[in-house]
């Protein structure tokens, strides 16, 4: 499916509507290819997250309102200091 620039400027919303449900937008100046739009599988990436062990599924073992609340949790020394797994996510993905 191919958009020129001024229709995608003008209905931004519905062309990524389109590449999250699959479809590969190609986006044309002047008739001429200059990119593609399409959806990311974040289900992947969470996958590929969870293989590389910087993320963990949640587990469900303790009921939720046995669970302290978030001011109540330690820190642990590495996130004080800034190197948690959660730290070393986001310098990922902000790369």
């Amino acid at each position: 499916m191919e958009v020129a620039v001024s229709a995608l400027r003008a209905e931004l919303k519905s062309w990524i509507e389109k590449a999250r449900a699959g479809e590969e937008v190609v986006i044309t100046d002047r008739g001429v290819p200059v990119a593609r739009l399409t959806g990311v599988g974040s289900a992947d990436l969470l996958s590929e997250l969870v293989r590389e062990g910087l993320v963990t599924p949640a587990r469900t073992t303790r009921p939720l309102h046995a669970v302290p609340a978030p001011e109540q949790q330690p820190v642990a020394a590495s996130a004080a200091r800034g190197t948690s797994a959660l730290s070393g996510l986001v310098r990922r993905i902000r790369r």
